[in-house]
């Protein structure tokens, strides 16, 4: 499709954030929706495990300490706050958008439990939820009259004025054409980092370009050296995409082995933790990788809740019915990113950030299993919400200096542009993992500069904790 010079807010990337975002902007707005590759090479599609809800307000305070327990207590509480009492507006978004859970069979909704969580409190579809969730979006999505998708097309910079953003310059990445095109918003849904790493559950595309692109022009990102690492992905010694095993298992009473067939660690830690557990427990084998046994959960509900898993395994030739399985940690998840706040806004006028690709403070230092689709969803609705309620064209001129600002030439070299921008990325995480090392070496507290103090449940919990486990 061809893309023209301009439209009302253009949207980079087909994920949960972005998907729900142009589902909840103005129909009257002429949206384009650009993706590097095709529409199913979002990270959402791959998410097995499930989506938070605050089931009872009960929950509220034990939810609250889960995440802010799971996130070092660096999290953000407002944005904490938002999600949580969002949680139930989302699932029903999602249930009117066609988005099937798993039910009993009188029909109530089931709930499973992950790494870090106090209660059962995670809805899901088999261990596919993501994909459900992802294509129950898409599917709305296409049938909006107003919204232009363009797989295939990638985010490579901003048109800005030094000020506000203006616009983007998109590519091709079938004919390698570069285009410029002016907007009224531009909103970054670009998605993780793991594309710059070795071991990754992500998409080999997703390299934190949006990102990328804020720090060239001096847009302020945060915590970009927060990087979440997945206890259990399929061992194996093929390249590529690492195969993950949901913690939906452990959940559900999977236990982890070592060589000798041990159990070395509690499963229902939150990732962090159970991550290093099983580096430690490698270490001290001298083995790169450790076990992971489905046999404690009975065969009957191994079938019904976790297909995809027993499919994969077999095809890479473990019968999950009779042998533990080998996993071994993988980078997974970015809790930093471009800085925003709670309605996706970010320090330059125009440009919002939501999802993987954003930092609003909701995951803290490490995110608590199946927050990241629901943050995903309430922080890119109420993002299109900020911008159709303040809604502002761009003058005439504004325009005008979007596309005069342009020049085709600077992004001819495809190859040398992600080699920067991957190095960008990757200098940042580096700079910003030497600033907290000499801001610890030197005895601050970020935690308390910042104002977020864990309150009286979770000051107890935080003392409670073993540091060295950590």
């Amino acid at each position: 499709m061809e893309i023209c010079d301009r439209y009302d807010v253009i949207i980079a990337g087909a994920g949960a954030a972005g998907l729900n975002a142009a589902l909840f902007l103005p129909r009257n707005k002429r949206i384009l929706l650009v993706c590097k590759e095709g529409p199913k090479s979002a990270d959402s599609y791959l998410a097995q495990g499930g989506i938070c809800v605050l089931r009872w307000d009960g929950d509220h305070d034990a939810y609250f300490e889960d995440t802010m327990r799971a996130g070092h207590y660096e999290n953000d509480p407002l944005t904490v706050e938002y999600m949580l009492r969002g949680s139930r507006e989302t699932i029903a978004d999602l249930m009117c958008a066609g988005v099937r859970f798993s039910r009993d069979k009188e029909g109530e909704l089931l709930y499973t439990r992950e790494g870090g969580h106090s209660v059962l409190r995670i809805l899901y579809h088999d261990d596919r939820t993501g994909r459900e969730i992802a294509s129950r979006l898409y599917a709305q999505v296409r049938r909006l009259s107003n919204v232009h998708i363009c797989p295939y097309t990638s985010l490579i910079d901003i048109l800005t004025d030094g000020e506000e953003c203006e616009g983007a310059v998109l590519r091709d990445e079938k004919t390698g054409e570069v285009k410029a095109t002016a907007a009224d918003y531009v909103i970054l849904a670009t998605g993780g980092v793991g594309g710059l790493f070795r071991f990754s559950t992500n998409y080999r595309g997703l390299t934190g370009d949006g990102v990328a692109i804020c720090l060239k022009h001096g847009v302020q990102v945060k915590d970009v050296d927060y990087v979440q690492i997945h206890p259990t992905t399929l061992y194996t010694k093929k390249r590529g995409r690492r195969f993950l095993v949901s913690e939906s298992v452990r959940g559900e009473g999977a236990v982890l082995l070592n060589g000798a067939g041990k159990r070395f660690t509690d499963e229902l830690k939150p990732r962090d933790v159970v991550s290093a557990a099983i580096y430690a427990e490698m270490e001290k084998e001298g083995s790169d990788h450790v076990f992971l046994d489905l046999r404690t959960i009975p065969p009957e509900k191994v079938r019904e809740h976790f297909p995809s898993i027993v499919r994969r395994c077999a095809q890479e030739g473990y019968d999950v019915f009779s042998v533990p399985v080998p996993v071994v940690p993988a980078q997974h998840y970015f809790m930093g990113g471009v800085k925003s706040d709670v309605d996706g806004r970010t320090g330059m006028p125009r440009l919002y950030a939501v999802g993987e690709t954003c930092c609003n403070g909701v995951h803290g230092k490490n995110r608590l299993a199946s927050n990241s689709l629901l943050e995903s969803l309430i922080f890119a609705k109420r993002a299109a919400l900020r911008i159709a309620n303040t809604y502002q064209p761009l003058g005439e001129n504004a325009q005008k200096r979007a596309m005069q600002g342009f020049d085709e030439r600077d992004y001819r070299d495809e190859r040398a542009l992600a080699e920067e921008y991957g190095n960008l990325v990757k200098e940042e995480m580096k700079r910003s993992k030497a600033a907290r090392e000499k801001q610890a070496e030197a005895g601050g507290n970020g935690q308390k500069e910042a104002g977020m103090q864990p309150g009286p449940a979770g000051q107890r919990a935080a003392e409670e904790r073993n540091p060295a486990a950590e």
